[in-house]
């Protein structure tokens, strides 16, 4: 490897294609077939883990060290995830090579299973308000529904009084007018308002998930002209 790789790989991690058996399991998996030859840096927030899954990583090992290892904290630790964030703290994009260069067993007993999901949503929203929501004086939760409910509950008391709103498509929704926070021990309970999408104020985090309304949501968002990174981010 020139030294003009190697000064390529120091702040880059790259992403390479990856078989993973059994096969019935690459479904699991989706993001390794992107065509995308980058990821923009807004699309971390929108997976359950890592945007791009832990067993294609290679990047130099100076970048390594630097981000700074795994977390070895045991059993339960999504360590993949950690470092990810801080890979992408510190600076560093994703790219993919076009060669299927590993083959990964899914197994019952692999560790991966090990961590909770409560745990990966714990990170990821902690991860969301350090690196979006810290910057926004307010925002609106695009779902009214459960996903829109549980990520509001999940944040910190100083962004929950961020959010002015929920915004949806459904009637029976937008018609009750509001969500009260029943869990919260302020007196009165919080109610935010519900109110039509087109009705709502950017900037947006989005709690739909993409490609399951038959592209309505998708031409829902698209008619408002807004920018991705910038006026929303997907959390779904």
């Amino acid at each position: 490897m020139g030294s003009g790789s190697k000064t390529f790989l120091k702040d880059k991690t790259l992403k390479s294609f990856v078989a993973i058996q059994p096969p019935h399991h690459q479904s699991q998996f989706r993001l390794c077939d992107s065509p995308l030859a980058s990821f923009p840096r807004w699309t971390v927030f929108t997976s359950h883990g890592p945007t791009v899954i832990m067993p294609t990583w290679f990047c130099s090992r100076e970048w390594f060290f630097h981000v700074g290892k795994f977390d070895e904290g045991g059993k339960g630790v999504p360590e993949d995830l950690l470092f990810f964030y801080k890979h992408i703290q510190k600076g560093g994009e994703v790219f993919r090579v076009n060669h299927c260069l590993l083959l990964y067993r899914y197994h019952p007993q692999a560790a991966t299973h090990s961590v909770l999901e409560g745990t990966i949503w714990n990170h990821r929203v902690r991860f969301l308000e350090d690196r979006v929501l810290s910057s926004w004086a307010s925002f609106t939760i695009w779902n009214a529904g459960k996903q829109g409910k549980k990520l509001y509950r999940s944040l910190s008391p100083a962004n929950q009084k961020k959010v002015t709103a929920f915004c949806d498509v459904d009637e029976k929704k937008i018609t009750k007018g509001f969500y009260t926070y029943e869990e919260s021990e302020e007196r009165p309970k919080p109610k935010i308002p519900i109110c039509h999408f087109r009705d709502a104020t950017p900037p947006f985090i989005i709690c739909v998930k993409l490609d399951l309304t038959g592209g309505a949501f998708e031409t829902n968002l698209n008619m408002l002209s807004l920018k991705e990174g910038m006026d929303y981010y997907h959390f779904n």
